[in-house]
């Protein structure tokens, strides 16, 4: 299972269409563009929009998660929902 994790800070648990993982597309219409993952180190992944910072509001929810695993430097933040899962969750 899977959260989106919305600008506005709320969450929604999200499923892949296959139920197993989640395609590339499916991961492009949640972050609304092109990917990229940042790692917590834990076993889970952030996928967020790879160019968020030039169109998006910034994501506070998730910037202080991507902070609190040590995964971004203190002075980054992250723009755009972003979907965080297992890193298996995605192929």
């Amino acid at each position: 299972m899977a959260t989106l994790i919305k600008t506005d800070g709320s969450k929604l648990e999200i499923q892949p269409q296959n139920g197993l993982d989640f395609q590339l597309d499916e991961l492009q219409k949640f972050v609304d563009g092109y990917i990229d993952i940042i790692n917590l180190h834990n076993g889970d992944i952030l996928v967020i929009n790879d160019n968020g910072k030039d169109v998006l509001d910034s994501n506070e929810t998730a910037t202080e998660i991507a902070h609190k695993h040590n995964a971004i430097f203190g002075w980054d933040y992250i723009c755009g929902d972003v979907v965080m899962c297992k890193d298996e969750e995605v192929q």
